[in-house]
This record gives structure tokens, sequence and C-alpha cells, in this order.
């Protein structure tokens, strides 16, 4: 696990913190411009409760790096556009007289703040939002292993299931081959009926017309018996 010294000097441990800017927040509240985007210098001092000096003097030593997380110097204009929309919205927010910056105006995003949170030493805000990240890592890391655990109990389970599969399988196998053997015989049964069937058709038919053969021969001897008696 990383220690808070190990942030203050590596850049590469605080690159993997930059998305994490809810830990700001936890520690104390953040105010932000009207747009809710960006602060200036006073904003970001009075968050870390440091002189606004030592946020100029930390921002001068780091420009690349805060630059790189959102940190932006506006001049000319760029920085008369920003107070124009500005303006507008200090209006509508009832926040009283804009303090315009005459030449120029170094703004900051959230991930500018974390990112001054891992570089400034002397202030306790700053120190409460690294320990902050650092159990938060912590408790991921925690939460790492015993998922880690538990994906080796499953791996080991599934393990076992294999090993049973591999010897239920012949069983199987077999038992495949006896169903396809009592497919066939059902096959031949369903055709032996079918046959039974077209002949028991076949007798019927021969029934129904000795039946009638029979009716015709009883009406002929009775023909005959009558003509006797008659004569």
């Amino acid at each position: 696990m990383p220690t808070e010294v190990a942030l203050l000097e590596s850049h590469a441990l605080r690159a993997e913190q930059m998305g994490r800017v809810e830990a700001l927040d936890k520690v104390k509240s953040l105010v932000m411009l009207p747009d809710g985007i960006h602060l200036r210098t006073e904003e970001v001092a009075r968050y870390f409760e440091v002189s606004t000096a030592s946020v100029r003097r930390l921002t001068d030593r780091h420009q690349q790096e805060l630059s790189s997380n959102g940190m932006r110097l506006l001049r000319g204009p760029e920085l008369q556009s920003f107070h124009s929309d500005m303006l507008s919205l200090w209006a509508v927010e009832g926040l009283g007289s804009y303090p315009q910056a005459a030449t120029r105006l170094r703004l900051y995003t959230r991930r500018t703040v974390l990112n001054i949170a891992m570089l400034l030493r002397d202030s306790d805000i700053a120190r409460s939002v690294r320990t902050h990240l650092l159990d938060a890592e912590e408790d991921l890391r925690a939460l790492y292993v015993s998922l880690e655990r538990r994906v080796t109990r499953i791996e080991g389970c599934l393990a076992g299931v294999g090993s049973a599969l591999q010897e239920l399988g012949p069983v199987l196998g077999r038992m495949s081959q006896r169903l396809d053997v009592i497919d066939r015989k059902t096959d031949v049964t369903h055709q032996v009926i079918g046959a039974l069937s077209v002949r028991l058709t076949d007798v019927s038919q021969d029934v129904v017309r000795l039946d009638a053969r029979l009716s015709e021969l009883a009406r002929l001897l009775r023909e005959v018996g009558g003509g006797q008696r008659a004569g």
C-alpha cells in the first residue's frame, strides 16, 4: 500500500488517484464559481486553509502537472470572455460585486484541486484528503483480496465438478447408446403396428363382403323354400 510520503513524492502514484475527486467533498465542502466547473486561487486557498501565496508557489513549482489536470491561465480576449460569462452567472446567484482580474486569472478544476491536495504539505485539509485516498485504497485492496479468495474457492469447486463430469462421461455414453437401441426398437414396433393396422383394415373389409354374401345366400334360400311350399 502506498504511503502519504510516497503520494507526495511520486507523480505516477498521484496520477493513479486523479479520478477520485469525490474525496474532496468527503473532507470539506468545495465552493466553486457559479459555472460549477472552476475555482480561483482564492477559493483553493480557502478550501485548504492556507494563504493564496502558498497556492501560487505550489502551482509555479508544479505547473506542468497541474496544467495537465485542468489548471488554466487566462489572459487577453479569453479572460474578457470568461469575465463576460461569469458576470451574468454572478448576478443570477446574487453574489454581489464580481471581482474581475485585470490582466490574468488562474483557474482550477476539481481534478486540479485534488492534484494540489496530493502535493500540499502544510495543510491539515490536504493531509485529510490524502488519508481518505489511502484508506479508500486499502479498502479496495481488501475487497480485491476477498474477491480473489472467493474466485479461488469457486475455481476449486469447478475443478471438482469437472472431475465428476469426466467420470460421468462413460456412463452417459452407455445410456445414450441404450436409448438409441430403444429408439430403434420403438420405430420397428411402430412399423409392425402400422402393418397390422393395414391387415386388420383388409380383414374388416373381407368380413363386410362375406357378410353381404351370406345375407344374399340367406335371401336366395328363403326364396327357394317359399317356391317349394307353393308347388
